[in-house]
């Protein structure tokens, strides 16, 4: 019997053949990797369709993308769920221009009938404007001028909801209106410290302008800076404002009753003037002017306790502005100042001691230049307060003290 450890050639020939297959296969295979390698990575030659980002320009890409992110976008969008647009109707008095042309003449009457012999028609007056809520239940502020006389009042929410508003209150003389929608947990605006205002800084002015508000729900964004503060500006007759905030943010017709905010998304003012170019336009030149929020949360307050301010009082005196003229006729230095026309006897200023012809140079502690000057500080005034002069009398200075009364009967 023959040992298990011994093999015979044909299995030793046999094995000698499987061991060369193998190392064939095995350096085909090597091959293979050495040719693929080649083909793929030789020369170090990437497809030309293809790009490899590295780590530099990912991080770099960042910055780029980070650099985007700037105190105004982080403003705006902090800022821009509590613009809301204004809509209102508004029922206007319209004199016929033919109400008087003509006459009674029957021929005319045959055609036209009793047209203007009704006096004054009214008629429905649309307009738009913006506003920006300050409380999670629904108080919203815009200008006078914007919904001050109004008769309906609907705001668009960002959300693209539309909802009635209610006047709460509204004064024309500062041009403030509060309104009141019935909704909760609602974004609202902080409302900052105009106080703080820096010349320069960013300024951000949101709103509806032109009604672009109704496109998407969304406010319109302009930017620029604070230009100046603590600006009087006559817009009226009637209105004559103090404590303006001027900024070059474009300001455009609908803007009026947003707010004016800050890189931080705080509200320093209401926007409400703009200076156009004239000639028919209606569109800003870079020149706008806010109400400083300052002055804005004072005529709030008392809105919102009392619905109304009351300035039922009459100073009792007429004033004009002194020109070239003026100034030479009473020798006086400059034209700085306003002189008294006329005092009603028996009113409020006739009992304080005011004569026709006294030179009002301060009121209440502000220097008064100009009919706008002493028609700023008068407008702020409240029954019941007292009207400071300082006057020039036969070159002799005088202080006045007037006390306005209330008129309401």
């Amino acid at each position: 019997m023959q040992s298990n450890s011994l093999t015979s050639p044909a299995l030793n020939h046999m094995s000698k053949s499987k061991i060369f297959l193998v190392s064939a296969l095995a350096i085909l295979v090597l091959s293979s990797g050495v040719i693929l390698g080649k083909i793929f990575f030789s020369n170090n030659k990437p497809d030309s369709n293809v790009r490899l980002v590295s780590n530099t320009e990912r991080q770099d890409n960042q910055k780029i993308s980070d650099s985007r992110q700037t105190a105004i976008t982080r403003a705006v969008a902090k800022v821009s769920p509590s613009i809301v647009g204004i809509n209102v109707e508004e029922v206007r008095e319209i004199q016929d221009p033919f109400a008087n042309f003509w006459g009674n003449d029957p021929f005319f009457r045959q055609f036209f009938g009793d047209r203007g012999q009704s006096g004054p028609q009214k008629q429905i007056v649309r307009g738009l404007g913006s506003g920006y809520i300050i409380s999670a239940d629904g108080y919203i502020l815009t200008n006078d001028h914007v919904a001050g006389n109004a008769t309906k009042i609907s705001v668009t929410l960002t959300t693209g909801e539309t909802v009635s508003a209610k006047l709460i209150g509204s004064d024309p003389n500062s041009d403030v209106a509060l309104l009141k929608i019935d909704k909760s947990n609602l974004p609202f605006l902080n409302l900052g410290n105009s106080d703080d205002v820096i010349i320069g800084e960013w300024a951000i002015a949101l709103g509806n302008p032109f009604g672009l508000f109704e496109i998407n729900d969304k406010p319109t964004v302009t930017v620029g800076v604070i230009s100046a503060t603590n600006m009087k500006v006559a817009a009226d007759n009637r209105r004559a404002y103090k404590d303006m905030i001027q900024t070059d943010a474009s300001i455009n017709s609908g803007n009026s009753g947003g707010p004016l905010v800050n890189a931080d998304g705080d509200v320093i003012g209401m926007n409400t003037i703009i200076y156009t170019g004239g000639n028919g336009s209606n569109g800003s030149i870079g020149v706008g002017f806010a109400i400083s929020i300052n002055r804005v949360k004072k005529i709030m307050e008392e809105l919102k306790a009392n619905g109304k301010i009351d300035r039922s009082f009459n100073v009792g005196f007429n004033i004009q502005g002194i020109d070239e003229r003026i100034a030479k006729y009473y020798n006086l230095e400059d034209t700085k100042g306003v002189i008294v026309n006329q005092v009603a006897r028996g009113g409020a200023a006739d009992d304080a001691g005011l004569k026709t012809e006294d030179i009002i140079v301060q009121a209440n502690g502000e220097p008064i230049r100009n009919e706008q000057d002493i028609l700023a500080v008068v407008n702020d005034l409240r029954a019941g307060e007292t009207l400071k002069l300082k006057v020039m009398r036969n070159k002799s200075e005088k202080e006045i003290e007037i006390k306005l009364k209330s008129e309401k009967k």
